[in-house]
């Protein structure tokens, strides 16, 4: 018999509430799960939501000028926090505008839960005015869709969907609510936990101490062992876990873009991170293993490039909590089923227990001392301020003390080479999805989370210019996220393909006047004017193109008590060294 999980009696320690409508239980649901924060942009079937919003003082709702700004705001909130982040938007082209945030949070592993409106249930499937199927649109970027026809529902969907967003792997989960639904009035049953059909999705994955046995015994063998780390560290919040092992064993630390201040990059231990733009020491690190401990990672192909050449010398042990990653990408040695955290906090527990001494070695290090000093991360001095130049300006400026967001492209690479991260949360990026116009909306989210830090999204001009209108946003909520763009009047990354692998053919990747392109020697060629733009927004700005002005412009922006948009001009010409050619292997990287 089919359980009814709308009375009284399935949840036993449910709370009983009063009459209410829906979009009114849809807000009582965001405060009991702790929501302190939600970017929201209303329509007509989402409008009851926010008359619901309005009267409530627990909850700040954010206006972003474009709902795929306040979705990527909301992802900023939850990298910077490890909170769920949460997003709304009307039925239609406001839901589809949620999209790119979703997929991101997918590929990234982000808790998010996404709220749309509706058209009335009569008119589903009917091709009503601003209908979609976002339910079944969302399907293949979510850990799961929810289409919400019976009122007495929303309690436990909403208990539901931010357990699914939080838990195991974190994700996203899509809520669509009919306005009907939100109309609705009744007794609403909120349940105090979660119950599903399978036990899998609230199952515990602990490692079992034979496996955890098995990784220290072919620690005590390797000669040259490496530690592979991911995004999975700082979503367990298992990073000083990690650190203790590291220490303990005396194994060499890379990271993934994603895994980025899991482990302190200023460590004997780091390699910082690898991969297709990553450490030339960390990819030969990598590639010369003869162990490969991947922790919290899924060998992305822009970590691995061709999977039949990538550590073909080393015996692999992958520990995921996701055993749909084991042997996906790239076959391995042990494949451990386990939220990094209890595995790590049990390996430590296990390797003091048995009195653990790592082995000799001392040669493996020497060698990666010397790939580190004669092959770090570079870049040749110029007359005019070259991108990486002005990143580790940025650094030297604030102490490496902030929360870094990028854009997509070659910014996003040097963002990461020559700003040094030291904990987690700090470099908040679009890595598996890559989606540009993603830095500056993101900032905003992580200031609202974190308003005691400086927060810099460092963009490219092509990828600043696609959201923002959200310096708007900014300057209405006085949220002070600043922009640092590295302005070179081109799709940089694509440039540099275009000069690497078709002769320089330029392919639609000039955003200035192709006839005067303009860049550090010729201002007049410059386009868009960022300053005044700011300043049609009520933002503060400043363009620089002289190296003698370069930190004093970057002081004035960081002192600033506001937004600050800061439009540093570099030339075109720079490219992003190490690289690794797509599909390629170490063996193929490109240094000079």
């Amino acid at each position: 018999m089919k359980k009814d999980h709308t009375s009284p009696a399935a949840f036993p320690q449910a709370e009983i509430g009063r009459e209410m409508k829906g979009a009114d239980c849809v807000v009582e649901c965001l405060i009991r799960e702790g929501v302190d924060v939600i970017f929201a942009y209303p329509g007509g079937a989402s409008q009851e939501l926010h008359q619901s919003l309005a009267r409530t003082d627990k909850i700040r709702t954010i206006l972003p000028r474009h709902e795929q700004g306040g979705s990527f705001a909301a992802e900023g909130y939850a990298r910077a926090t490890g909170k769920v982040g949460v997003c709304m938007a009307t039925s239609g082209p406001g839901a589809t505008n949620l999209v790119s945030a979703i997929a991101d949070a997918f590929m990234d592993s982000i808790p998010m839960v996404a709220i749309t409106g509706q058209v009335f249930s009569k008119y589903i499937g009917k091709m009503a005015f601003q209908e979609t199927d976002f339910y079944g649109m969302t399907l293949p970027i979510v850990k799961h869709s929810y289409l919400v026809m019976d009122v007495k529902d929303l309690p436990r969907i909403f208990k539901e969907a931010f357990y699914l967003a939080r838990s195991g792997r974190p994700g996203p989960v899509v809520i669509d609510i009919p306005k009907d639904v939100q109309q609705a009035k009744f007794q609403p049953v909120f349940p105090a936990t979660v119950e599903f059909r399978s036990s899998y999705a609230t199952a515990t994955f602990k490692a079992p101490d034979d496996q955890l046995k098995q990784v220290l015994a072919l620690i005590a063998e390797a000669k040259r062992p490496v530690l592979y780390a991911g995004g999975g560290i700082i979503s367990a919040e298992a990073h000083a876990d990690l650190k203790a092992f590291a220490e303990k064993t005396n194994v060499p630390v890379a990271t993934t873009l994603m895994g980025v201040g899991g482990f302190p990059e200023s460590h004997p231990l780091s390699m910082q991170w690898f991969g297709m733009h990553g450490a030339a020491y960390g990819n030969w690190a990598v590639d010369q293993c003869d162990l490969l401990l991947c922790f919290g990672a899924r060998f992305d192909d822009r970590i691995t490039g061709d999977t039949n050449k990538f550590a073909t010398q080393a015996k692999i042990v992958h520990v995921d909590i996701d055993a749909s990653e084991h042997n996906k990408n790239k076959r391995v040695t042990l494949p451990i089923v386990s939220d990094i955290k209890p595995a790590l906090v049990r390996l430590n527990e296990l390797a003091a227990a048995h009195k653990f001494v790592p082995p000799d070695t001392s040669a493996w290090h020497a060698q990666i001392a010397t790939w580190k000093k004669d092959h770090p991360f570079r870049f040749e001095e110029s007359k005019h301020i070259v991108p990486q130049e002005a990143v580790a300006a940025l650094y030297e400026l604030t102490k490496g003390d902030a929360i870094i967001t990028t854009g997509v492209g070659q910014h996003q690479m040097w963002a990461a080479q020559f700003y040094r991260f030291n904990e987690p949360r700090r470099f908040i990026s679009s890595l598996g999805l890559g989606a540009m116009g993603f830095g500056y909306p993101a900032a905003m989210g992580a200031k609202v989370a974190c308003p005691d830090k400086q927060v810099i999204d460092i963009d490219g001009d092509g990828s600043f210019i696609m959201n923002i209108q959200e310096l708007a946003t900014c300057h209405i909520e006085k949220i002070a996220a600043k922009a640092m763009i590295l302005n070179n009047q081109h799709l940089g990354m694509v440039v540099q393909w275009e000069d690497r692998f078709y002769g320089s053919v330029r392919g639609n990747t000039i955003l200035g006047d192709e006839t005067n392109v303009g860049g550090p020697d010729n201002l007049t060629g410059l386009y868009p004017d960022f300053v005044k733009i700011a300043e049609g927004f009520g933002v503060k700005g400043r363009r620089v193109h002289k190296k003698s002005e370069l930190k004093a412009a970057i002081q004035e922006m960081l002192d600033h008590d506001g937004p600050f948009v800061l439009d540093i001009i570099v030339p075109y010409t720079e490219h992003v060294l190490p690289m690794i050619p797509a599909g390629k292997s170490v063996k193929d990287m490109i240094l000079k």
